[in-house]
């Protein structure tokens, strides 16, 4: 009998906690984000990394690595969820005509990583490529979901000497970090770089 009361405590304890995990309030800040909703999208247990449709059969595979840190800029920020989607070589956001919820408008190249103890994520995809207007450099786009709930977009990823990229493009100050990055070579496949600060020049951020 005893067994079996402590059995049940234990089932009640890991059903409360996984009704208190649905029932998370989440909270847009730092201003209108259309599609930032997208970070929630994700399924199934997140691991600090995560390899994107098409990176096994990409002419330019890309590997996106760096460190989340907490509002003082030192700290690594456990727990926080990093979702980014970009184009395809040719600059379009493919889709296979089946796609759900923000994933009609994002394409299929899209991925989420958990950040581990260290702060770290890595992401394999692609190098993407320039809208096909030719009027937009080549670009990521990263949102941030912190383990309270709150989620805000981040500068995008640019990189560096792209003849498409100018001011304009570029948010000032810029958030999270500075969004220019350099392609590095790294083996076969080409490497960038970028750590983020939480809450930095996000308009609200407690």
């Amino acid at each position: 009998m005893y067994f079996r009361i402590i059995i049940f405590g234990i089932s009640l304890l890991l059903f409360s906690c996984a009704r208190s995990q649905e029932n998370k309030d989440f909270e847009l800040i730092g201003g209108p984000c259309e599609g930032c909703e997208a970070v929630l999208e994700y399924e199934g247990e997140l691991k600090n990394t995560d390899t994107l449709p098409e990176f096994a059969s990409a002419e330019n595979k890309l590997k996106i690595t760096g460190v989340i840190y907490q509002a003082n800029g030192t700290t690594p920020a456990k727990d926080v969820i990093l979702y980014i989607h970009h184009t395809n070589a040719e600059g379009v956001y493919p889709t296979k005509g089946d796609e759900k919820g923000w994933a009609e408008r994002h394409g299929y190249i899209r991925g989420w990583i958990k950040t581990d103890k260290d702060g770290r994520y890595t992401f394999y995809s692609q190098i993407p490529g320039s809208y096909p207007d030719g009027k937009n450099p080549a670009h990521i786009h990263p949102i941030i979901l912190e383990p309270d709930g709150s989620y805000y977009y981040l500068s995008a990823y640019f990189f560096e000497g792209d003849p498409l990229l100018t001011r304009h493009h570029m948010e000032d100050p810029p958030r999270g970090s500075d969004g220019v990055v350099k392609l590095q070579e790294n083996d076969e496949i080409k490497l960038i770089e970028r750590d983020f600060i939480l809450g930095k020049s996000i308009p609200g951020y407690k």
